[in-house]
Formats: C-alpha cells, sequence, structure tokens
C-alpha cells in the first residue's frame, strides 16, 4: 500500500512555533525527511521509531540533490510509510516546496502541503522590524537573490525595485549583498536608505546588522555575518521594535529527563529565553520484584523524586493494589514531588525544609522510631548516602523501581545548538553523566547550571568545575540563578 507525503514548514523557531497541523504530523510519521536549520526540539518529536533523514541545503556546503531528495520522498512512500518532508520557514515561498509537489504528483503519490512561518516573515520580526508600519510601510515585496536564469542572480526585474514604495525583503543573497546595493543605488534608491542584514530564528550564529544602502555590505562583512541570512530595505527596516524580555535572545540547554525539561522550560521561556534540550535522560522502569503488600504493615514510604512517585503508582497499578490498604506513612524529599503524589490522591506526611538528601535523611531521623522500616522507593542511580544515614535508626530497604539513561546519541542539530549555549541547566549527577555518556560536550562560552552540590560533583567527575549552583533548590531557583547571572553580565548571550 502506498503512503503519503507531507511537505511541512518548520517555520524559523522551536516547537512553539509550529502550526498544530504540523506537529500531530510530525508525532505520527514513520518518516521524517528534513532540511537544515531545524530546530532540534522539533526533530524530538517524531517516534522513536521514526526513520529520521537529513536532507537539507546550506550555502557553501555540500547539500542533496533536489533530484534525490524527490527519489527519496517517493521511494519511502512506495514502502508505504507516511511521510513528513520538514522543511525550515514555508515550502511554498523559495522553498522548492512546489517541485516536491509536482514530482510526487507526477509519481501517483498522494500528498498534502502544510505552511509554515516563512523567514521572510518572522526573521525580520524576530528583530524588531515589522515590514509594514503604517507610517513607514504599507506593503512589501519578498524575492530571491538566487535566480539560477539570469547573469547575477538577480531576478530580471531587480531594477525596477528600488523604486517601488514599501518593504523590500531579499532571501538568499548575502554572498550578493554589496551587488545588492549598488543595483538599488544606480536604479534610482537613495543611498542612506535603511537597510539591515539579519540571521536569526534557527540560525547557529544569530546577527542582526543595521546600516543603510552605502554601508550595509562592509558593516555585514565585519560583524561575520553567516548565511543564511534576510537581507531588509526600506524605512521600516530602521525600527527596532524586539523583545524586550530580560533573557530575550539566550539560549538555553537542558538536561534530564522530559519531565523536568517540560516543568522548568516554561520559567525560562516566559523570560524570553530560548529553549531547547540539548540532551535527554529516559526513564526505565526496573523489575524491582517488591510486594506492595509489604506497605500494610506500617513504616514509612519515602520518594525522592517526580519519576519515582509515577513508578510508584505504575508498581501498585500493575499489583492491582487498593490504595486503603496503605499503612505506612509517605515522605517527599520537596514539593515537586509531594505535588506529583497529591495527584494521586495521596498527601506526604513529611516534607523536609530543603528539597535534598541531606534534608530528608535529617528530617526522617527526626520523626521516625527507632526500628522503623523505612522503604526508599527511587532510581537504582539514587544517592547512596541517604541510605546510609537513615540505616543508623531504622530498617532500610533501598528498593531501585527504575533508573536513568541516555535517550540516545545527541544529534547533529542538538549539537550545535548547545555549541552556542548560554547556559546549559543540570538536575542531576545522572543527567551529567548521560549527557556526556550520549556525546555531549560544554563548549568554552557556556555557562554550566546545577540545580545543586551531587549535580555539580556529578559534573565535576566530567571536568567541569565552574558550574553555578543556586542558594536552594528546585526550578525557580534556577530560573532565578539564570536571570541574576545574565544581568550581571549586562550581555545577551
Amino acid at each position: 500500500m502506498t503512503g503519503k507525503v507531507y511537505i511541512v514548514g518548520a517555520g524559523c523557531g522551536g516547537a512553539g512555533l509550529l502550526t498544530l497541523r504540523a506537529k500531530e504530523l510530525i508525532s505520527g510519521c514513520g518518516a521524517l525527511v528534513y532540511d537544515d536549520l531545524v530546530h532540534p526540539d522539533i526533530l524530538a518529536l517524531a517516534p522513536a521509531d521514526a526513520r529520521l533523514i537529513y536532507m537539507g541545503k546550506r550555502s557553501g556546503h555540500v547539500s542533496a540533490r533536489q533530484e534525490d531528495i524527490c527519489e527519496t520522498l517517493v521511494s519511502l512512500a512506495r514502502e508505504g510509510l507516511t511521510v513528513v518532508r520538514l522543511k525550515g520557514g514555508d515550502p511554498f515561498v523559495f522553498g522548492r516546496g512546489g517541485e516536491e509537489m509536482l514530482a510526487l504528483a507526477g509519481e501517483g503519490i498522494p500528498c498534502a502541503e502544510v505552511p509554515g512561518i516563512s523567514s521572510a516573515l518572522a526573521v525580520p520580526a524576530e528583530a524588531g522590524i515589522p515590514l509594514t508600519h503604517r507610517a513607514l510601510s504599507r506593503g512589501f515585496h519578498v524575492v530571491t537573490a538566487h535566480t539560477a536564469d539570469t547573469a547575477d542572480g538577480l531576478p530580471e526585474y531587480f531594477s525596477r525595485l528600488a523604486g517601488l514604495p514599501g518593504t523590500l525583503v531579499i532571501l538568499m543573497g548575502l554572498e550578493r549583498l554589496g551587488r545588492i546595493a549598488l543595483r538599488l543605488i544606480s536604479s534610482g534608491a537613495a543611498p542612506d536608505t535603511p537597510a539591515a542584514v539579519l540571521s536569526g530564528g534557527n540560525s547557529r550564529r544569530p546577527a542582526a546588522v543595521r546600516g543603510t544602502l552605502e554601508d550595509i555590505a562592509a558593516l555585514a562583512a565585519d560583524a561575520g555575518v553567516e548565511a543564511p541570512a534576510v537581507i531588509v530595505v526600506g524605512q521600516a527596516a530602521a525600527l527596532r521594535l524586539s523583545s524586550t524580555l530580560p533573557l530575550a535572545g539566550v539560549r538555553v540547554g537542558l538536561t534530564g529527563t522530559a519531565g523536568f525539561q517540560s516543568r522548568l522550560r516554561p520559567l525560562l521561556e516566559a523570560e524570553g529565553a530560548e529553549v531547547f534540550a540539548a540532551a535527554r535522560s529516559e526513564v526505565v522502569p526496573l523489575q524491582s520484584g517488591f510486594d506492595p503488600a509489604a506497605l500494610e504493615g506500617g513504616g514509612w514510604a519515602v520518594l525522592t523524586s517526580a519519576n519515582g512517585v509515577d513508578a510508584f503508582i505504575e508498581l501498585l497499578s500493575g499489583a492491582r493494589f487498593d490504595l486503603r490498604r496503605l499503612r505506612c506513612r509517605l515522605a517527599a524529599i520537596g514539593p515537586a514531588t509531594a505535588a506529583r503524589l497529591e495527584t494521586h490522591g495521596l498527601y506526604a506526611d513529611l516534607v523536609p525544609p530543603e528539597p535534598t538528601t541531606a534534608s530528608l535523611g535529617s528530617a526522617l531521623l527526626g520523626r521516625g522510631a527507632e526500628g522503623d522500616t523505612v522503604w526508599l522507593l527511587r532510581s537504582e542511580r539514587g544517592n547512596p548516602e541517604l541510605a546510609a544515614t537513615l540505616s543508623r535508626r531504622f530498617d532500610v530497604r533501598d528498593t531501585a523501581l527504575y533508573t536513568t539513561g541516555p535517550e540516545g546519541r545527541i544529534t547533529s542539530a542538538a549539537a550545535e545548538y548547545t555549541a552556542l549555549a548560554g547556559y546549559l541547566v543540570f538536575p542531576s549527577a545522572g543527567a551529567a553523566e548521560d549527557f556526556f555518556a550520549s556525546g555531549g560536550s560544554i563548549a568554552p562560552g557556556t555557562v554550566p547550571v546545577a540545580i545543586g552540590p551531587v549535580a555539580a560533583r556529578g559534573l565535576a567527575a566530567h571536568g567541569v568545575k565552574n558550574a553555578l549552583i543556586p542558594s536552594s533548590i528546585g526550578r525557580e531557583a534556577i530560573a532565578e540563578l539564570i536571570l541574576e547571572t545574565h544581568r550581571g553580565r549586562g550581555e545577551t548571550l
């Protein structure tokens, strides 16, 4: 049975700027054929068993031929797969999506296009340049500087654009920037017309250079702007209406489990940060042999993470254990773990003042009776110091319900983002171990952030001894630390 191909626009940012339809298709595809400059968080939406095939194009790099891309799409569809051809920006705005649709239709392959946010719109907007403004620009024109059948690569009608009102947006023109400026000036545009060169969206090295037609080529060269870049010409190009959120322009990479990342991400994005998954640790259930009936005899059940709560509830459910049979008391390492218990109708009898194993151990020693049975229901990678501390007073049963490990090798897209991250967050020593085990590395300009001393020691074991540590443990403390550090630097990373 022949499959289907969807030509999907990935937009010019993270997964938050995808359309709902695009996210739905990527999450259910059998094969993902993706372009260059696609955000790693978008690639991570694909199912674990989907085939990910990179067939991108980038100026100055060896790229896949268009004929080969079309052949690949046809071949995958004939295997019966649902294929997503993921293209940066919008497939039908200088994205060759039309060529691919025609090739698929010619081979009888069912196909459809899903629009995305074009770089012609998104990249200027990100830099604070509105393409239209009632007082400055009542329209805009989008052209390519990569025309195949003209001597200089510019459209044959290019000279006429100099006399048109509004904003001119030129794509794929960085290597011809000087020629573009001279052509516009010689065609009647004023030399002092505002101009900007913008490398944003998912660019590896974002840049925003402003000047005039007379000097923009020299300014962009001095700034080392890299392709791909969007050129904007017109009065609106002088505007700077970009985000004033405190972490705007800052890239923050996250490690650890998907659950941890999903809870920290909104706090950072609310301050304007661009957040991405640098690496992920997956939660793997273990056959512990633990019989929930043991909890009918009293004692303490100790949960040291939200993942531990999930594993605990799953164990009870699998054993068809009625919660009314619980006779033990519950201890949670911190508010987040206690809150996860509450979602299942269970309420912690003990939550220590600080969400650390040291504070948890001290609190339990003060509350429990000599000889109490204490079940440590946690990760196989849990801190051994807690069990040792509690063993001085209690009958400790350290039970590993799950473990964590690297979700897989870090993708090239995630590695490129990580190399340019301002901050890299590690929620545990295990997350640090998984990051390096999956091929991660920390660039000299990146600031590592450890959630607490244990995570910092995990980083130090890999030679990273300059990690920032918040004064208290928790997601809010991490977000506040990054905010304070960035303000202290007085710069955008």
